[in-house]
């Protein structure tokens, strides 16, 4: 469902039916009339839908986590608040970026619309940028020839399915986070399908290489053998970003989970 285009279209029926009023039917009513259903139902909700249409559309919006491919930076049930300007000013409905800001970096935790389906909205985080070169093999993560620094934490506990998975603290350029690596989980990528820019990807029995292309990103879940990302779909065009996740608003199951993540 895209939200985005219902309320930019509820925002023009409604603003229509308030004008109409505004201009034209109140000056026709007599002064102690009641406002007509039509006024009362529609015209009336003018200013909440067009305020909630442009904080949504410009500044931030809500998401709510639906898998544990963040896990254990971001739990199922979270709900977050992503910054829709970070990454540069953009139309919505259509998605043109109008003014140009900021650049996704490496560490960025990024929401943005899957390519394989558009109408759906992914979250990862950003491991590689246009130009990079990513190796992923036997689980190191690898940057332009560099590997990437890990250590090994306490393992993470699933209280749900009461497991543990090992768990190490990750640093992309100036950001820490912790990732989860399955032992049983095996390191070569299954089931990829033939995406765009594939052939700058090399896989084999270790893992994956791949030389992220112009306006692109190279995105990984948290949850690394649980997470479905650009080692199996591909990169993530630019135009398909929505906004940086910064913030945890809400948990039902976990009230201590507000603020836990910015």
């Amino acid at each position: 469902m895209n939200f985005a285009l219902i309320l930019f279209l509820l925002s023009v029926a409604t603003g229509i039916l308030w004008a109409a009023d505004k201009y034209v039917f109140r000056k026709r009513r007599a002064p102690d009339a009641r406002d007509p259903l039509w006024v009362e139902y529609g015209a009336s909700f003018f200013p909440i839908i067009i305020a909630v249409f442009l904080l949504r559309s410009f500044l931030v919006e809500p998401y709510k986590i639906p898998s544990g491919s963040m896990i254990p930076t971001l739990l199922v049930g979270d709900f977050i608040l992503v910054n829709k300007y970070t990454y540069g000013i953009r139309l919505p409905v259509i998605n043109k970026k109008v003014v140009e800001l900021n650049s996704p970096r490496r560490g960025d935790v990024m929401v943005f619309r899957w390519p394989v389906d558009p109408s759906l909205d992914y979250i990862k985080r950003v491991v590689g940028v246009p130009g990079d070169k990513i190796a992923y093999l036997n689980k190191q993560l690898t940057i332009n020839g560099v590997k990437v620094a890990t250590r090994k934490v306490d393992d993470f506990l699933d209280k749900d399915r009461l497991y543990y998975t090992p768990r190490f603290v990750e640093q992309l350029d100036t950001v820490e986070h912790s990732v989860l690596l399955a032992d049983e989980a095996p390191p070569f990528i299954s089931q990829t399908t033939q995406f765009p820019y594939r052939d700058r990807c090399n896989y084999n029995s270790e893992g994956v290489v791949c030389e992220v292309p112009p306006g692109h990103y190279f995105m990984m879940g948290d949850n690394r053998d649980n997470s479905q990302d650009s080692r199996y779909w591909g990169f993530v065009p630019d135009e398909n970003i929505v906004g940086k996740a910064f913030f945890v608003w809400f948990n039902f199951s976990d009230l201590k989970r507000i603020g836990s993540f910015h």
